[in-house]
């Protein structure tokens, strides 16, 4: 049924994310899917703002992000499911369509927080991907 599942972990979020990750360990153990765990560290947006960080600053968030991945999936994906880690940068769900081409997945898998008053006008992360995916989302209340 899936080949290739992707699952996408907010790093911020990691309490909430267990019950994404141990729905998407289950498809991928019912159908034999490889999992592509997919954290995203968001970019600053302006310019301006990223002049505040030390250059350096970018390069150690992504391999913080990566380590706090590799541990997330460590303590709750079993050896037996074949994964792999990727952590993205840039705009979020832009990053999870991205991603899920690249890996050519078949099913994202994400959970979606209850929005607040601003993601009515915007939509959040999980509404975009949603909407502007070619393939099925399982979205994770």
């Amino acid at each position: 049924m899936y080949k290739n599942i992707l699952v996408t972990i907010d790093l911020g979020k990691m309490e909430a994310e267990t019950k994404a990750i141990s729905t998407a360990t289950d498809l991928a153990r019912m159908t034999g899917a490889n999992l592509h765990v997919l954290t995203v560290v968001p970019d600053f947006g302006l310019s301006m703002v990223g002049g505040f960080f030390p250059k350096e600053h970018e390069k150690q968030t992504m391999e913080r992000a990566n380590a706090a991945l590799h541990e997330f999936t460590k303590k709750h994906i079993p050896k037996e499911i074949k994964h792999r880690h990727i952590v993205g940068h840039g705009s979020i769900y832009r990053q999870i369509l991205h991603y899920a081409e690249v890996c050519k997945a078949d099913l994202i898998v994400m959970s979606a927080s209850t929005p607040g008053p601003e993601d009515y006008l915007l939509g959040p992360n999980a509404a975009r991907v949603a909407r502007h995916a070619k393939i099925s989302v399982h979205v994770v209340r």
